[in-house]
């Protein structure tokens, strides 16, 4: 038996109880986990919530950092006291053990911490394809970047200027934006005493950004589409104000032939080797310092119903783990 974090019915924090469950034996394919740290992500509360609707009963969070403890049948290239990460696959992170597929996790590198890996491969490697696949961003390029000071965003903008971008990211108060200006962001909007969209034109001379990366969805996305320059890009990849209600695509035309996509991480690594890849670029620009993972919150995994509160509060900046 273990303990574990598991929902009966959708609804708020409230709904989340701590209960024991039964750990079978990793059969084929299949690892044993013994979780050290466990990663929040707001797409958690929308499985708790239904937003995302999960079959009831079900376990939540997607990114995990532990030691192998088992390995089950035709399991190749990890072993018992291997220390593995994931940022994919079911939900049931919340838990002190978990068995995963094996084909779903990565090694943890020397020099990466249980509990920087456990809070970013999602973020992480959510991060990489948007800056690197979704719109591949180059120096010289202006970038918008919503919730700037969230566990996606310090980790995108520092990537972002590290590949040369000019950086603009919007943050709910004056305090998120020091969080956001120390992690790569050239330029910080409160959106909160500033509109965003007449400041991002200032910015860029009228001109507009090349690419939106919105984690924020239905107060952000009209205003977001004005920020981009004609054929920019938009990416919406999150609802953290709610989803983005129907539009007419006509808008797209008419404010500058652009492109709007909804990403989601498990397309972008439903392979193997394009989870090794990503996951590999990640730790490769963490391990040259390019992009630092600061883990700002903590709290027992006993108590993810107020780590649910203070997140949708957005009471947290950068990345918040929850320990076993």
């Amino acid at each position: 038996m273990a303990k574990a974090i598991r929902v009966h019915e959708t609804g708020g924090p409230e709904v989340l109880r701590w209960e024991d469950v039964e750990v079978p034996a990793p059969g084929q394919g299949e690892v044993l986990i013994h979780h050290t740290a466990v990663g929040l992500n707001y797409i958690d509360t929308y499985h708790r919530s239904g937003l995302y609707p999960l079959p009831l009963p079900t376990g939540l969070g997607s990114e995990a950092a532990g030691i192998v403890e088992a390995v089950g049948a035709g399991v190749t290239g990890f072993k018992t006291g291997d220390r593995v990460a994931y940022g994919s696959g079911s939900p049931g992170a919340y838990a002190e053990k978990k068995v995963a597929l094996a084909d779903r996790l990565v090694k943890i590198p020397a020099g990466v911490t249980d509990e920087q890996a456990a809070s970013m491969m999602l973020k992480g490697m959510t991060a990489q394809y948007l800056v690197r696949r979704t719109y591949k961003v180059k120096a010289g390029d202006a970038i918008l970047v919503h919730a700037a000071a969230g566990g996606v965003g310090v980790i995108l903008c520092q990537w972002a200027h590290h590949l040369g971008a000019t950086v603009i990211g919007t943050v709910g108060s004056d305090a998120k934006g020091a969080v956001a200006k120390a992690h790569g962001c050239t330029h910080v909007i409160n959106y909160r005493t500033t509109k965003f969209l007449e400041e991002v034109k200032q910015l860029t001379d009228g001109k507009g950004v090349q690419v939106v990366y919105d984690g924020v969805g239905k107060d952000t996305f009209l205003e977001s589409l004005d920020c981009l320059a004609p054929l920019g890009l938009m990416a919406s990849f999150g609802n953290a104000s709610g989803p983005v209600p129907p539009f007419n695509i006509g808008l797209l035309a008419q404010k500058g032939s652009l492109f709007l996509t909804r990403p989601t991480l498990f397309t972008y690594v439903q392979k193997r080797e394009d989870l090794v890849a990503t996951a590999e670029e990640l730790f490769g620009v963490v391990g040259k310092g390019a992009v630092t993972i600061e883990v700002n919150q903590r709290y027992a995994l006993k108590d993810a119903a107020q780590a649910h509160r203070d997140l949708e509060a957005r009471k947290t900046t950068g990345s918040t783990v929850l320990i076993p």
